[in-house]
């Protein structure tokens, strides 16, 4: 077993895109490879198949790599719940809540998990590609660290370091990276990356010159700027659009404070008949044929939150000029009549009155149902899929006019969801309920789209991960690479 670390100097600097990357050019040279992140910080999800939680960026790695999600890839996966707390996850299963300093006392325990779960993954794959979390630099996070050169040092690992030049700086981000570090992190770090170059490399060749005679360091590779990349987000709203046609659609949706999952949204932003528009807070809700009310890691407080912004009384005018809604998860909560929280999972214990637009109620159990399923559309026979992350179990009338007919439903469950008697309403418990085509067109058709086309999501990002892979072959030193992964051509 070799692993081989992917750390960053700041959030976002291509960290998970590079471990993407490198796994499925490793499959692509014929190497079983896995991907691992130690700590996840994400409101956006996937449910694996044995029914455990996962950061979504590590399902997406994991479809790199060709193999189904597992709970060992990311053992800890942190939900933020508030600005000082989160929902603590580990092999999949949450745990409880924590706030920053409970969680600092607790990562002695967690970091037993994190290792346990590398030795799991090693036993079954001969090379692992390991995402570190924000930045290695982080003096105030560095004591008992076990998201970057911490859980590094522990397996005795390589470290590469990638920087995004997009956003400038780069040479200060990775100088400064790596004089905050230790000796001993300092010797592991065995290069750099640059990500997102545009331009004439030969412009660049004096500044690579100078950083690896300040540093010691070779640089591994210059990754351009890919235009049209479509990957999951980690963490960060993509609100990039494609060019739309004529004949559209306007969809909206509101991000509230806690919004989870809003990757559920790519499919429609990436759609040519879909003008999507995400609505921020202190800006009005505009004209609209169809908007979705996202998940929510704190129902009952975004659901506050949302009456503030006034969104409550644009919900009403929009359905009374025949606008449609749809729910997703905490957002088909909040259209029930009352959303009850008696164990105080969520925030303080107690009962808020719902949006009043579906005739059921909601309790809120420390069971949390994790599922992949199947089923198909109740008013149009399309074939969905989709997962379900949720604590909530909802009971009521409403529920009599199923959205969704199950094929493998929890606890033996046939449906999902509801739509109300006029048809202007409508909710899911189910993420990832667009990437199916058929179910993607369907919705569009029930939201006013006439003649709505699929767009096939998974063949989108299958496209991405072989350009990605191109990039690795093209500009980085591939044979440093095998090195680094214990691989040798002989």
């Amino acid at each position: 077993m070799s692993s081989l670390m992917v750390q960053g100097t700041t959030s976002d600097a291509g960290k998970s895109t590079l471990v993407s990357a490198l796994c499925r050019w490793l499959v692509r040279e014929g190497v079983m490879v896995a991907p691992f992140k130690p700590q996840n910080m994400a409101l956006n999800a996937a449910v694996t198949e044995s029914g455990g939680e996962i950061g979504r960026a590590q399902a997406v790695q994991a479809h790199a790599a060709r193999i189904s999600p597992h709970t060992d890839m990311n053992p800890i996966l942190l939900k933020p719940n508030s600005d000082v707390g989160a929902q603590v996850i580990i092999n999949g299963q949450p745990i409880g809540n924590m706030d920053a300093v409970a969680y600092h006392a607790y990562k002695p325990t967690a970091m037993q998990a994190v290792l346990a779960a590398h030795r799991r993954l090693s036993e079954r794959y001969p090379v692992i590609v390991v995402e570190g979390a924000g930045s290695p630099a982080e003096i105030n996070l560095r004591e008992g660290d076990i998201a970057n050169m911490g859980f590094a040092e522990a397996v005795d690992c390589p470290v590469i370091i990638v920087a995004d030049i997009d956003k400038g700086g780069v040479f200060a981000h990775l100088v400064g990276t790596l004089e905050l570090l230790s000796d001993s992190e300092q010797a592991r770090v065995q290069g750099f990356v640059i990500n997102r170059f545009r331009g004439d490399i030969a412009l660049l060749e004096p500044g690579l010159r100078w950083l690896e005679a300040r540093t010691g360091k070779p640089v591994l590779g210059v990754l351009p700027y890919l235009h049209d990349l479509h990957l999951e987000a980690e963490d960060a709203v993509d609100t990039r659009q494609v060019a739309k046609r004529e004949e559209r659609i306007k969809v909206v949706v509101p991000v509230l404070p806690r919004i989870s999952n809003h990757t559920d949204f790519d499919p429609l932003r990436l759609h040519p008949q879909v003008e999507l528009e995400f609505v921020g807070p202190g800006k009005p809700i505009p004209m609209a044929d169809l908007i979705i009310l996202p998940g929510s890691k704190s129902v009952a407080a975004d659901l506050a939150f949302l009456r503030e912004q006034g969104w409550d009384t644009a919900l009403i005018r929009h359905l009374r000029y025949g606008g449609k809604v749809l729910g997703i998860c905490g957002g088909f909560q909040m259209l029930g009549e009352l959303l009850a929280d008696p164990l105080g999972l969520e925030g303080p214990a107690g009962n808020v009155p719902g949006l009043g637009l579906l005739d059921m109620q909601t309790e809120l159990r420390a069971v949390k149902q994790l599922s992949n399923v199947t089923g198909i559309l109740a008013f149009d026979q399309a074939s969905v899929s989709g997962y379900e992350i949720h604590a909530g179990v909802s009971q009521g009338p409403a529920l009599r006019r199923p959205l969704v007919y199950l094929h493998n439903g929890l606890d033996g469950s046939t449906c999902d969801g509801a739509i109300s008697e006029d048809g202007q309403v409508a909710g899911t418990y189910l993420h990832g309920f667009f990437e199916q085509p058929a179910a993607q067109q369907a919705i569009l058709r029930w939201a006013g789209l006439v003649e709505a086309e699929g767009l096939d999501y998974a063949a989108l990002r299958e496209r991405d991960l072989e350009r990605l892979a191109d990039l690795v072959e093209a500009h980085m030193d591939t044979e440093k690479l095998r090195l680094l992964c214990g691989l040798s051509y002989a």
